[in-house]
């Protein structure tokens, strides 16, 4: 695995910068950098021979992966897109992610913890332990509790899967 040093001054800008947002985003992507390094079966390199003159990070990322040896691994969709259309060939991770997530049928129970509340009225949120977001009906109300929901559909979106419930009649217990 290559990551150009351009890579990793961008990261450090990030993690470095004012908002605390920006810089949690940094800081995970360095702390992501960090573990992949450490584990047995992948070398970890940082490319610090080239350096090339682009406007932005993903110019030069596209421009380095043409015109060398390297295929590019991402999250950024629209990095994605760019470099494919210039013939790089490109592994988003979120699709592979997608791709290997457990599909939830209706009708399906699970366990969910509401984390917050939805956008619309009256929904609540939870996550799964694959971070799939669950968009909870009628649970506004039941922030911070756990409650059993029922598929009802799921979405696939450009960054992943969502699924939306209803309350299921075996309610656990306040």
């Amino acid at each position: 695995l290559v990551v150009p040093a351009f890579v990793l001054r961008e990261l450090q800008g990030i993690a470095d910068d004012g908002d605390p947002l920006r810089r949690k985003r940094g800081r995970r992507g360095l702390d992501v950098l960090e573990r992949l390094r450490e584990l047995p079966r992948v070398e970890l390199e940082v490319l610090t021979s080239v350096e090339l003159e682009g406007t932005s990070v993903d110019d030069r990322l596209v421009e380095l992966a043409r015109g060398g040896p390297y295929d590019l691994l991402t999250t950024d969709f629209n990095l994605h897109q760019v470099a494919n259309l210039q013939g790089v060939r490109v592994l988003n991770l979120h699709r592979l992610a997608s791709a290997l997530r457990t599909l939830h049928l209706p009708g399906e129970r699970l366990h969910v913890h509401v984390e917050r509340t939805g956008k619309e009225p009256g929904q609540g949120l939870g996550y799964l332990d694959d971070g799939t977001m669950i968009v909870i009906e009628e649970a506004a109300g039941l922030v911070g509790r756990d409650v059993n929901v029922a598929v009802t559909s799921t979405l696939q979106t450009n960054v992943g899967r969502m699924v939306f419930a209803k309350r299921a009649d075996d309610r656990i217990p306040a």
